[in-house]
């Protein structure tokens, strides 16, 4: 049974709220999970003290058993100085222009 820390949509229509559960890898993003272990407001300003809420024991303990952290929660926890801060990119490599472009791009630059 493969663990994931993740986060549950729990919010109303365009009010988003997430639990920070723990959950099977197998089971749907909002359904059955093992245990709560915080939260995250995302319509709270970016400095407020509850917009990310975590249960950092319970979160050790889970981590200590194998579970895996999603990115977001990854970065949360990072943060929160309980795991490593993740490395990511500002610009995700999907985004980027594809070979065609760029190479139509490079010959706009060098006409």
């Amino acid at each position: 049974m493969g663990l994931r820390i993740r986060l549950a949509r729990a919010g109303a229509n365009k009010r988003p709220y997430y639990h920070i559960v723990v959950a099977d890898s197998r089971s749907p993003r909002d359904g059955r999970f093992i245990e709560k272990v915080g939260s995250y407001n995302p319509m709270l300003p970016a400095e407020h003290n509850d917009r990310v809420r975590l249960q950092s024991e319970r979160l050790i303990h889970w981590l200590s058993q194998g579970a895996v952290a999603t990115d977001r929660v990854a970065r949360f926890l990072g943060h929160a100085g309980i795991t490593q801060m993740p490395a990511y990119r500002e610009q995700p490599l999907q985004s980027a222009p594809k070979k065609k472009a760029q190479e139509r791009a490079k010959a706009a630059a060098g006409a």
